[in-house]
C-alpha cells in the first residue's frame, strides 16, 4: 500500500481518535517510561502524531517544545483544532527533512504503516535526529522476520509491516543508538514498543 493510500484510509476513519470512547490512556505509560531517560528540555516531535493530542499533550506537560507530523490531512485538521498553538506538519515521514534535533520523537503506532523496505532506513534516519542522549519511542510488530498484512480497520485496508525484532536491534545500533527498552507491552496481542537512546559519543 503505498503512502497516499495510507494517508486516504486515515482520512477516512480519523474521528475514531477523535472520539470520547477512544482510550486516551494507549501508550502513554510507556511514553512516561522513556521520558524518564531523555533530556529534560528541548524539542520534541509526534511523528505520525494524529488526532488524539494525548502524546502532545504529555510532552506539553513535561515542558517540551513539540510538533507533530502527519500524511493524514483530516487528522491535522483534527490535531490542530485541539492544539492550536503546535506547529504541525502535512508530510510523508520518510522523505520529509526534519527540521531540527529533538530530545523526544515518539513514532507510536505510525511507522508500522511504512512501507517494509523504507522502515530500517525510516528509523536510522529518526536516531540521527536525536541529540545526544535523547531517546526515539516507536511500535512495531513483536515478529522475528520481516512480515507484511493488510487486515480491515474500521471497515478500510490498513497496511501493517514490521522488519523483524533482530533487524530493528542491528539498525538501532548501526544509527549510533543503544536499544534501552524493548517490551511485549499488549499480550497477548504481538504489539512491541521500543525505547531507543542516542549513544553521548557515536562511532
Amino acid at each position: 500500500m503505498q503512502p497516499d493510500q495510507i494517508a486516504e484510509t486515515y482520512n477516512k476513519i480519523a474521528e475514531h481518535w477523535d472520539s470520547p470512547d477512544f482510550n486516551y490512556d494507549n501508550g502513554i505509560s510507556q511514553h512516561q517510561r522513556a521520558l524518564g531517560l531523555a533530556p529534560q528540555a528541548g524539542a520534541a516531535l509526534d511523528a505520525g502524531c494524529g488526532a488524539s493530542g494525548r502524546i502532545i499533550e504529555l510532552l506539553l506537560a513535561k515542558g517540551y517544545d513539540v510538533e507533530g507530523v502527519d500524511i493524514s490531512v483530516e487528522m491535522l485538521r483534527r490535531a490542530r483544532r485541539r492544539h492550536p498553538g503546535v506547529v504541525f506538519h502535512e508530510a510523508n515521514i520518510c522523505t520529509w527533512e526534519l527540521p531540527r534535533q529533538y530530545a523526544v520523537i515518539s513514532a507510536w503506532d505510525s511507522i508500522w504503516h511504512v512501507p517494509l523496505a523504507q522502515q530500517l532506513p525510516l528509523i536510522k534516519k529518526l536516531c540521527n535526529h536525536l541529540v545526544p542522549g535523547g531517546v526515539l519511542i516507536f511500535t512495531t510488530g513483536g515478529v522475528e522476520q520481516a512480515d507484511e498484512i493488510t487486515p480491515d480497520c474500521f471497515g478500510q485496508p490498513l497496511y501493517h509491516a514490521a522488519p523483524g525484532i533482530p533487524s530493528l536491534v542491528q539498525a538501532l545500533g548501526e544509527a549510533g543508538c543503544r536499544c534501552a527498552h524493548l517490551e511485549y507491552d499488549q499480550y497477548p496481542e504481538n504489539h512491541v514498543y521500543l525505547v531507543a537512546q542516542r549513544l553521548e559519543h557515536t562511532p
